[in-house]
């Protein structure tokens, strides 16, 4: 069942189709690139499942002979030298600003494509085909783009809002165990910060989702969506209210960022993200100790990880933090939960309690 959502951003609107099947069958979602010059950026494992259907439904509307850069896979290729070589390519082929690049991929390649249709030759369209459950529910939609600085995930970036975003869940099917369960981290983090339902859904639903039932898929990709597209519609920039879409991620960049992008995929950095931020409202008598429960009992439930080694560098971890992108005059802010499907932006100055909330684990335990 075919599924639309809009991005209501006026003259930057943008549908979010959803059907399974869309990539092998997407001529109607194609139709209006007839004659456009395109330019494909993907990845070796995501191209070698589903190039070829794309290409051979564009060959349906004479684009033929679609230039296409493969980056490496992985956060840590999410960088200004890959940005420096696809610019270079597309340079090299003469490509103007009447181009259009579709992403292929998982929320690296969305974030690298989007950021350099938003910086080559001071902005060009593009389109969102994301392949992972991550990439469906959060970083195709809302048009941030990025890449990474060793000192701080998505530092360098523009707010640059595609042109379309397609997803077709049956990509799902194929992923890796792991990138999968990354996007339920991220689904979870849509139920705590504005939908209890959805909390409660995923508390009791959780052996289907992680059966990749294909149905539930459908309707949790389209909850995401339209969560994410309310509240881009009344934030575009994150002025204001977008800034809740970044509960746990104060905590999880900078346990990315001190692992080099290489240890955790993003979605298991947020799903221990969370449960920072949940012991931070907790110690600050803003929400309850059984919401700390319900929330570790879930990621358990779901096999993501929910604490850190306990030899990783609280200090180094803090230091990261205080170069978050939601901080204001040096101080950190951060998002908690007065209930779930609860949240709020608040400045938090207890260094303390901010170290003491990253989650860590003896060398003995195994999450």
């Amino acid at each position: 069942m075919s599924q639309q959502i809009l991005v209501d951003l006026a003259e930057n609107s943008y549908p979010i189709e959803i059907e399974a099947g869309l990539v092998k069958h997407s001529p109607v979602f194609l139709s209006h690139l007839k004659d456009k010059k395109l330019f494909i950026i993907s990845n070796p494992t995501v191209s070698e499942l589903y190039l070829e259907k794309l290409l051979g439904n564009l060959k349906q509307f004479q684009l033929e002979d679609v230039p296409v850069y493969l980056m490496p896979d992985g956060e840590q290729y999410k960088n200004l030298q890959q940005f420096e070589q696809i610019i270079a390519r597309m340079l090299s082929l003469n490509l103007g600003r009447d181009t259009i690049i579709i992403a292929l991929g998982g929320g690296v390649v969305g974030d690298l494509a989007g950021f350099v249709a938003a910086c080559y030759q001071r902005g060009i369209r593009f389109i969102q085909i994301p392949t992972t459950l991550l990439a469906q529910i959060d970083a195709s939609v809302g048009g941030k783009t990025a890449v990474n600085h060793p000192m701080g995930k998505n530092m360098i970036g523009a707010f640059h809002q595609p042109q379309q975003v397609l997803i077709d869940p049956e990509t799902l099917l194929s992923l890796p165990q792991r990138e999968y369960l990354a996007g339920i981290g991220e689904a979870l983090k849509y139920g705590l910060l504005a939908d209890e339902a959805l909390f409660e859904w995923m508390e009791a639903s959780m052996d289907k989702f992680l059966q990749r039932d294909l149905p539930i898929l459908e309707k949790l990709i389209a909850r995401c969506c339209q969560i994410k597209a309310d509240i881009v519609a009344e934030d575009e920039k994150e002025s204001g209210k977008r800034a809740l879409l970044n509960l746990g991620h104060s905590f999880a960049h900078a346990i990315e960022a001190q692992t080099h992008y290489r240890q955790y995929l993003h979605g298991e950095a947020v799903a221990i993200g969370l449960h920072a931020a949940m012991k931070v409202s907790v110690a600050m008598n803003k929400s309850q100790q059984t919401h700390l429960q319900r929330l570790v009992s879930l990621l358990e439930k779901s096999g993501l990880p929910s604490t850190i080694p306990s030899s990783m560098d609280v200090e180094q971890l803090f230091l990261h933090m205080k170069k978050d992108k939601k901080n204001k005059a040096g101080k950190i802010r951060i998002v908690i939960n007065h209930a779930i499907g609860d949240a709020e932006l608040i400045t938090c100055d207890d260094e303390a309690l901010i170290k003491s909330s990253f989650p860590l684990r003896s060398a003995s335990f195994h999450n």
